[in-house]
This record gives structure tokens, sequence and C-alpha cells, in this order.
């Protein structure tokens, strides 16, 4: 009889309010007894920090495994920090026990997830995924605006880094973790005229939340921005 290993659930906490959450993201942090969450270099759990502060005292039984991910371009590095989250959590799957990832936003979008999804797949783990709602949709919800106009107006997603190559499409651009490309970008927007159709929210539904409906108006300080600021810049 083969033995029976648990579920790797990656599991979408949200960009930051925790009334985000969807039912079936609270159900399985309720069923799964350990949750694996993102660890910075400086000790900060984000994720985790946002699904405490929805299933509260629910949390302190729970099982935390921190997951340590290198800033890198390095393939090589990332990986090994890949291969040694997932090894991380093996342990817990071969008790039989399901284990939670916890994962900023969407799970589909921009996660770590995929890759040790990836990596516990191929070992011979299954994997589920619990959609959530990403920054950009919370983004539009704070400024009280929508993404899209009519069925023919496309909307494209895009690392921050993408601008110049993204910002002279039609329709909606969606500019994710622009934090440190902020500089570039709105002298990009600047150049095209465009700051005054550009809004930008900084850790929605945080603390720290900034909100700027409109770039040409107030223009945001990188320093009092971060790294999960969204840029919107509408057609």
């Amino acid at each position: 009889m083969a033995e029976l290993k648990g579920t790797f659930y990656g599991v979408s906490i949200g960009p930051g309010d925790p009334e985000l959450l969807t039912l079936q993201a609270v159900r399985l942090l309720k069923q799964c007894p350990v949750w694996a969450a993102p660890q910075t270099a400086s000790g900060q759990m984000l994720a985790l920090d946002i699904a405490r502060r929805a299933m509260g005292a629910d949390a302190n039984e729970k099982i935390i495994v921190p997951l340590h991910f290198v800033m890198s371009r390095d393939p090589a590095a990332l990986r090994a920090s890949h291969e040694t989250a997932a090894q991380a959590v093996r342990p817990y799957l071969d008790a039989g026990q399901d284990v939670a990832m916890l994962n900023l936003g969407d799970v589909s979008i921009y996660a770590t997830f995929g890759y040790l999804q990836e990596i516990l797949q191929a070992g011979g783990y299954a994997t589920a995924m619990a959609a959530g709602v990403p920054s950009f949709c919370a983004a539009a919800a704070r400024l009280n605006v929508p993404l899209t106009g009519g069925m023919d107006t496309p909307l494209t997603i895009a690392p921050g880094g993408w601008a110049d190559r993204v910002l002279d499409t039609p329709g909606t651009k969606v500019l994710m973790k622009t934090g440190r490309q902020l500089p570039a970008l709105l002298d990009g927007l600047e150049a095209r005229g465009m700051l005054e159709k550009s809004a930008l929210v900084s850790s929605c539904g945080l603390p720290g939340e900034a909100v700027y409906p409109d770039l040409s108006a107030a223009r945001p300080d990188p320093e009092q921005t971060d790294y999960f600021s969204t840029v919107l810049v509408k057609e």
C-alpha cells in the first residue's frame, strides 16, 4: 500500500487587507496544520502577518516553516534556494501533513510557489492552488476606477522593468513591483505625457499604504514607496 503523503497548497493571501482572503483560502488555512511562509533577510514575514490577522487565534496552532529565497538574478542561486525551500517542507508532506504555502496577491502571478510546485511534483507530491485577489485589482478598487473599458480594450500586465516595452501599447497598463524602477518609470510617463492618466498604490491594504490617484498632481518620492508598488496607466 502506497504511503499517503500530504498535499502542498499554494494559498493566495491577497495584497494586504485580510478581508480579501477568499473563503477557500480561509478553509485551507484552517485545514493545513503547517504553514510555509517566505521570510526576508531582516526576518519579516509579510504573508504570515496577513494570514495571522485573518485567522486570529487559529494561527497559534499552526507549525510555521520559514522559507528563505535569495534576491538574485543568478539562475543557479535561485534554483538552490528553491530546492532548499522545497526540502524544508518535504518532512511534513512525508508525514502525511498538508502544507499551505502563503503567497501575497494571487498565487499564479509572479509567485515563487510555482518553482516549489515544479520541484515537488517531480518528486511525486500532490499540489494544488487557491486563487486570490491580485494586487492590481485591489489597487483599482482602492482608486475606485475600473481597469478596463469595453470588451475590445486590452489589459497589459508587466513587471515594472518592462515599462519601456509596454507603455506604448493600447489599453490599460499595469506595472507591478515597480519599487526600484519607479524613478525611470515616472520619467518615461512624463516624456510620453501620460502622468495624468497614471496612478500608483503602494502597499495596498497594509499599514504603510500610499495612494497617488494622479501622478501629474503629486509625484511620489521613491523613498516613500516600496517594492510592493503598482502603477496603473489608463489609455
